[in-house]
């Protein structure tokens, strides 16, 4: 069917270029007569119009049979498809235009990815392209800053030679060189601190917050009644006179806390409370006490004489290779702070009159342990990173924790009465309820014309504390 219409194109093609060649005589180059002669034997056309003319009927004709023929062709070819198509083949037909119209879909997903990833690659190269430039810039400033320092080096090299000259005729020469070189190494290493002032009263804060939830929960838990007589209870008595003083005990054991607990949230509170201001004030915490006295003893001679700089930069590079040498004695530390929190609290509990201070019950150091563990650890934890930036990552300045002694008496400049707004803030103080913080600065002066050193204190955060006072508002009788 297709070579037939094939063949009827290229004749009207040629009959068409036969037209016009006859019709255009100027586009036909020059013969001479012999050539005409010849051609005129080949083609001999009399009247061109005509044969067109019935040329083109012809190939019409042609055409109208091409037509029947080819739609006589594809009536069978369909019926044909259909007799020797079975359902099955049909199917396998449509599953695979499915598979193909489904591979165009991924072609055309993989080509746009492709695009994606060659415009990603681009600006990777840009990228890495700026990269390495700025990395050249870099590169030739530190050359230029070497080069800079190297000059300078040889400037402080000709200096020092021609100041060692002058000495000999300016004997006040080596010490203003020496104040000078001291208030710029001042300048230095005043400025390593890890932690600023507002961290470490937020960590203080958090600190306080952690004790308080710690006191009322257990506090919360307890069951009180009368106070007993046993062996343990005797000692526990005992024990907490000598850590919180005797106050405590004879308000822990001369009341019935069963309807109001307050009193034994405030005891376990100042017992925590100081626990940790105990830890916190020897020079490292879990070291042995006849060493650890001896360096607080050499870190107080160096405070006192040395600038601030100097003494913070020993007792920082003294308390890292502690450690370095000790690598476990944080970890140490941090239990032996825990199991002292559960002992001091568990007397506390006894000496209140909670029932039961067997082992499992909260009177206890197990019951305490598995039921407030997660919270003690939380305690000791911020407890120990205290103890590392206020000892090693602050050098400008010195930073305490603070908590007052039970018995001393009540300055309203230095502390806070926890129950002050209540009345009349009156007698010693009994414990501290939440812990403070003191700045203590050693600077430089010079007074008629000799230079001296002079301790600044400022009180940061003042502690909470309870007075004997608290009876009056607490448990009036």
């Amino acid at each position: 069917m297709l070579p037939v219409a094939n063949l009827h194109l290229r004749e009207l093609a040629t009959a068409t270029v036969e037209f016009f060649a006859l019709r255009t005589p100027t586009n036909t180059p020059t013969h001479r007569p012999q050539d005409l002669d010849e051609e005129r034997t080949l083609t001999p056309v009399h009247d061109p119009v005509a044969r067109l003319t019935r040329e083109c009927a012809l190939l019409r004709q042609r055409l109208d049979e091409t037509d029947r023929r080819q739609s006589l062709c594809t009536c069978q070819g369909d019926s044909i498809s259909t007799l020797h198509h079975p359902p099955l083949m049909r199917k396998t037909i449509d599953e695979t235009r499915r598979e193909l119209a489904r591979t165009q879909a991924e072609m055309t997903k993989l080509q746009e990815r492709c695009r994606l990833l060659e415009r990603t690659l681009f600006e990777t190269r840009e990228i890495l392209k700026a990269r390495d430039e700025e990395l050249e810039k870099l590169k030739e400033t530190q050359a230029d800053t070497r080069s800079l320092n190297n000059h300078d080096d040889r400037e402080d090299e000709q200096s020092r030679s021609f100041a060692e000259q002058e000495d000999d005729s300016h004997p006040g020469s080596m010490l203003d060189e020496n104040r000078a070189l001291l208030k710029t190494t001042e300048v230095f290493m005043t400025r390593t601190d890890a932690w600023s002032g507002a961290q470490v009263l937020q960590a203080i804060h958090d600190l306080n917050s952690e004790i308080l939830q710690f006191s009322a929960a257990a506090t919360e838990l307890c069951t009180f009644g009368s106070t007993s007589s046993s062996k343990v209870a005797i000692q526990a008595t005992q024990d907490t006179a000598s850590r919180l003083g005797p106050s405590m005990v004879r308000i822990l054991s001369g009341r019935d806390h069963s309807q109001d607990p307050i009193l034994v949230q405030l005891a376990l509170q100042g017992c925590i409370s100081t626990c940790v201001a105990r830890a916190l004030s020897v020079f490292c915490m879990g070291f042995p006490t006849k060493a650890d006295a001896v360096l607080t003893q050499i870190y107080s001679h160096m405070y006192a004489a040395e600038p601030q700089p100097t003494s913070s930069r020993w007792r920082a590079l003294t308390h890292r290779h502690i450690h370095t040498m000790y690598p476990y004695l944080s970890d140490y530390s941090a239990n032996e702070l825990a199991e002292t929190m559960y002992r001091w609290s568990a007397d506390i509990l006894v000496v209140a009159g909670c029932q039961g201070y067997g082992k499992g019950s909260l009177g206890s150091r197990d019951g305490l342990r598995s039921r407030f563990g997660e919270q003690i650890r939380r305690i000791t934890k911020t407890a120990c990173k205290l103890a590392q930036v206020t000892k090693e990552e602050i050098m400008s300045t010195c930073f305490e924790i603070v908590a007052m002694e039970h018995g001393d008496p009540f300055d309203p400049r230095r502390m806070f009465d926890t129950f002050g707004e209540y009345g009349t803030s009156r007698g010693a103080i009994i414990t501290t309820t939440e812990l403070g913080v003191r700045c203590k600065t050693h600077k430089s002066r010079e007074i008629a014309g000799t230079e001296d050193f002079a301790t600044e204190i400022r009180i940061l955060m003042p502690p909470k504390v309870v007075l004997d006072s608290v009876l009056d508002f607490v448990d009036p009788r």
